[in-house]
């Protein structure tokens, strides 16, 4: 295995490192300090902000005319239904439930990588899936979940089913794009579009947060959304992309409810049992075997 793809694993983990955690610090904000599309203004436009600012750091490219409808389907699925479904789920629902939900993605990502961009699945990659699968169900098949702060589960889950499979799409939009465009260039769009696109939709409850008087606790999770979760997470990925297929990526999904469970264990909001070990060790076997692989079918 080369340096370079070890670093596209170790940036796929850290995206999904920061998305685990992200399930738990988005929930203690919602809807206390702020409403969810408030929240999602808020990512999209403190990211294009920060992506047009240091869009001086990356080399300036012009974008062919012939890929405007992909990078505008990529800002649809990825920065506005994925986000809003997302965090509208994640306020009717559970941290746990979200972080496993969200494991669908890579089924999905395969199904559409097979038809979309002819990308063959393989034995090894599909035993992967299914035991990252079947990590991910135990822990919600399992777990022990409760929240006050859940008024509508089975919406809530519902809504992250749609998130799923739009990331899903939204990784096999962007794979091509990877190739001829700088992450920088890309995600300066990205997020412009998404600007746009989510402003009327989300104005109303971003208006509404009382901003001057947010205690330090809101302050730091809002930023931890935006330079976390946003910023560093859609560079990681697209990073990531540049060396390892849409269904390879959409696999490393399969940490975020091992993360998520391991960060509600540290800040003292679970514990662990022989269940939740067990699924972790599946989660673990799932993506070795999916990033195993060492030829690839790339779009």
């Amino acid at each position: 295995m080369d340096n370079k793809r070890i670093l596209a694993i170790l940036a796929a983990i850290g995206a999904s490192t920061i998305y685990g955690i992200n399930h738990t610090v988005a929930k203690g904000v919602m809807p206390t300090y702020i409403e969810p599309f408030g929240f999602i203004f808020l990512r999209v436009f403190g990211a294009a902000i920060l992506f047009w600012g240091i869009s001086w750091m990356g080399p300036k490219e012009k974008i062919a005319k012939s890929d405007w409808p992909r990078i505008l389907g990529c800002a649809v699925f990825g920065m506005v239904i994925n986000m809003l479904f997302f965090f509208k789920g994640l306020s009717l629902s559970t941290p746990i439930n979200s972080s496993v939900i969200v494991t669908l993605s890579p089924v999905m990502v395969l199904i559409l990588a097979s038809i979309l961009i002819k990308e063959r699945i393989t034995l090894l990659k599909s035993i992967g899936v299914i035991l990252g699968l079947a990590g991910a169900l135990t822990l919600v098949l399992f777990s022990a979940e409760s929240s006050g702060n859940a008024p509508n589960i089975p919406l809530g889950n519902a809504l992250f089913i749609v998130n799923a499979f739009s990331f899903g799409l939204y990784l096999i939009l962007v794979k091509p794009l990877t190739a001829k465009y700088h992450a920088i260039t890309l995600m300066k769009w990205f997020f412009l579009i998404a600007v746009i696109i989510n402003f009327p939709i989300t104005i109303e409850q971003f208006t509404a947060v009382d901003w001057l008087h947010l205690p330090f606790e809101a302050i730091w999770k809002m930023g931890f959304v935006v330079l976390g979760t946003t910023f560093a997470t859609y560079l990681l990925n697209i990073y990531a992309l540049k060396r390892l297929s849409a269904s390879t990526i959409s696999v490393f999904m399969y940490l975020q409810p091992l993360i998520a469970i391991s960060y509600a264990i540290i800040s003292g909001a679970d514990e662990l049992n022989l269940v939740k070990a067990t699924a972790g060790i599946l989660v673990f076997v799932g993506v070795y075997l999916v990033t195993k692989k060492k030829t690839e079918v790339r779009a």
